[in-house]
């Protein structure tokens, strides 16, 4: 018998992983806080909670925490789910809309082992890896490391470009080498084709890596790059932030 999930949060990846469970066999209960964003389950019979409260007498597992936030929320959450004598895992994720319709996102978990080994099956639903990293809080420090360097690629491939660019060399020259070299990967070829094809619609908006990298300060981010790519960031968020974040290549043209 499949467990009964509680789903908290029907935002662009919610409702695609909602679906992935559904079209699965798990029983599944919704709640979000805007209801307009309830209606996609609406007409197909999918109970819909009134309250967050209402979900969670409804259900056995509640998913609420797969979003990138501080390491510190999660283990005071920890905490409190332990008071009333429930268990907590943070669980956030690296991928975006398609990886979340597909079940090929990445998942990076913390608390304890017994219960990640429990809700295994439901993560692995979702992702082409679920990997437990460690006690509560460790996978949104995970989440912050990776974002980090994300940030770091693609201010460095921004850089690149313009460097290139400043030495007559076309952008569209310059990715045909990247791609095809050791340092071709898939994030470079999407966000360089985006760049050539001066297509800036958010896949990832820039506001939020801008976010993330924030979190990732207060975490003790202090290296080199990190700050550099913080500053970077803070100071294109204004301009830029709702736009993808390969943006940033416009704030670094601007200087």
């Amino acid at each position: 018998m499949k467990e009964k999930i509680g789903w908290i949060g029907l935002g662009t990846m919610g409702i695609p992983m909602v679906q992935r469970l559904l079209d699965h066999g798990y029983p599944v209960t919704v709640y979000n806080r805007t209801k307009g964003k309830e209606a996609a389950f609406t007409e197909t019979g999918i109970p819909i909670a009134l309250s967050p409260s209402e979900l969670m007498t409804q259900t056995e597992v509640v998913i609420i925490n797969m979003s990138t936030v501080s390491a510190g929320v999660s283990k005071e959450m920890a905490k409190l789910c332990l008071e009333q004598g429930n268990e907590y895992m943070d669980a956030p994720v690296s991928g975006s809309v398609k990886q979340a319709e597909t079940g090929t996102l990445v998942v990076m978990a913390g608390g304890e082992e017994d219960v990640f080994e429990q809700v295994k099956p439901v993560l692995d639903l979702l992702s082409k890896l679920a990997i437990r990293v460690g006690g509560h809080g460790s996978g949104n420090s995970a989440k912050l490391a990776a974002n980090t360097l994300l940030g770091i690629m693609s201010q460095g491939l921004a850089e690149v470009i313009l460097f290139a660019q400043d030495n007559y060399i076309k952008p569209e020259d310059m990715m045909n080498i990247i791609n095809n070299s050791a340092m071709g990967n898939t994030y470079m070829k999407i966000k360089g084709e985006a760049i050539l094809q001066n297509n800036y619609r958010p896949a990832f908006a820039l506001k939020h890596i801008a976010k993330d990298l924030r979190l990732a300060k207060q975490s003790g981010l202090n290296s080199p790059l990190g700050k550099t790519v913080y500053k970077t960031f803070q100071d294109a968020e204004g301009k830029f932030g709702e736009q993808d974040i390969i943006a940033v290549i416009k704030k670094i043209d601007e200087g």
